[in-house]
């Protein structure tokens, strides 16, 4: 199988390399031939989250580009967690509590990898198996012996926290040894001659190389890419409200997915396009030049948000999302699917009432009431007299009444109180 030759170039272009071994010796081995390449996660969280994406997109990178993925789901290293960006010791995981996030996860890294019907098909691997029977002795005499104290000491990810006032145990200082591990025991049985990885993985991805190098002799290949980061310096991992950005439906909705995007900022819009997408430097270029002509309406947000919803939860989860978000803050209603309805009843107030008040002429206010956009009847009445209350798309007066033609997919009315508060009401019963 043949590889793009192109690959390296593409991912510069992005900005999506910050360290690598020999560039020139790396560029031609990549282009020689097809080249396995890992990238790990630890199972610290039943979900990857927004800072495992770039690693997960730059694998499927690598795959598209002829090259073999390996991913990696660190059952081992999840024990002992990584020191690495951290200011304090992580809480060790148990047997059971590792599972239940592998469980999670795993889903997660067959969605973005092909495993099967592609030339070159990725192999997931869970470092426990090769870690769990070795002996501390062996460890130390076939890992530890290789590296120096100096050495790992003068890694960034262990220095910081030596400097700091919670210091580093020895468990998470040996992290970087089991990772090392990992690259030698993955280089001599998987052929895998290359690790890709965040920047504050390069102290660990160099010793590995640097302990495949000492052990065998041989070349191994390492690439890193900047970490995502707000303009605050820290990890591109939270929306608005403080919420982790997680990849998996049951912790975070394609709804609130969506919506964490939406709110990107402007100056951000063509680097988390770059780095994030799969859409062309000449699509990003165009679609930023159309945005910067009319910010306010915010299509570069829209696409940034509609393009990461359709890769982390598929097209139709993303269509729902856009057309439920665009319904929310006074977007037309008319053409909204029920897979969007059905998005919105989970994501704001939602209400089901019998479908016999539809046969009522005086519906509207007690409906009003029942759904919350009045808190009594006489609230509801001098709403409706104020012009305030809007039923789907038109404003209704006192006069007006629910009937079955003002539902949508024989079920729903959307009920705005103003132009920040969003009712629907479920006939369903």
């Amino acid at each position: 199988m043949s590889t793009d030759p192109r690959l390296l170039d593409d991912l510069d272009a992005r900005g999506l390399i910050r360290d690598t071994t020999d560039r020139s010796a790396l560029a031609e081995r990549l282009a020689r031939e097809p080249v396995t390449v890992y990238y790990g996660v630890d199972p610290t969280a039943p979900s990857l989250h927004v800072g495992n994406l770039i690693g997960l997109l730059t694998l499927r990178r690598f795959q598209l580009a002829g090259h073999k993925p390996l991913p990696l789901a660190g059952g081992a290293t999840g024990m002992i967690g990584d020191p690495s960006g951290k200011s304090a010791e992580r809480n060790l995981l148990d047997d059971d509590a590792l599972a239940a996030n592998l469980a999670g996860i795993v889903p997660l890294l067959r969605q973005f990898i092909d495993f099967e019907d592609v030339p070159n098909p990725a192999k997931l691997l869970d470092n426990r198996a090769w870690t769990v029977s070795v002996s501390l002795l062996d460890f130390l005499r076939d890992v530890g012996k290789y590296v120096t104290v100096n050495h790992m000491v003068a890694k960034e990810s262990v220095r910081n926290r030596m400097e700091g006032d919670e210091g580093i145990s020895f468990t998470e200082f040996s992290y970087m040894l089991l990772q090392a591990n990992d690259f030698l025991w993955l280089y001599e049985h998987e052929g895998c001659e290359m690790q890709i990885g965040g920047s504050d993985q390069w102290g660990n991805i160099s010793l590995g190389v640097d302990l495949i190098r000492r052990r065998t002799g041989q070349k191994a290949h390492a690439l890193t890419w900047p970490l995502l980061l707000q303009k605050d310096g820290s990890k591109y991992g939270k929306t608005a409200g403080g919420d982790t950005i997680w990849l998996g439906a049951e912790l975070m909705s394609p709804y609130r997915f969506y919506q964490a995007w939406i709110q990107a900022e402007d100056d951000e819009l063509r680097k988390l396009l770059l780095w994030l997408t799969f859409l062309t430097i000449d699509e990003i270029d165009k679609a930023v030049a159309d945005h910067e002509e009319a910010p306010h309406l915010r299509s570069g947000q829209r696409l940034l948000a509609t393009e990461l919803t359709a890769l982390v939860h598929g097209q139709e989860a993303a269509t729902a999302a856009r057309e439920a978000s665009e319904a929310v803050f006074g977007g037309p209603v008319a053409e909204l699917g029920a897979a969007t309805f059905e998005m919105l009843a989970a994501e704001i107030p939602t209400t089901r009432l019998d479908r016999s008040l539809l046969d009522r002429p005086d519906n509207l206010v007690p409906i009003l009431v029942d759904a919350g956009a009045a808190a009594s009847k006489s609230e509801a009445a001098r709403l409706l007299k104020q012009n305030g209350i809007a039923v789907n798309d038109a404003k209704v007066s006192a006069e007006t009444a629910i009937e079955r033609q003002h539902l949508h997919h024989d079920r729903f009315c959307l009920v705005r109180r103003g132009k920040k508060s969003v009712y629907l009401v479920d006939f369903r019963c």
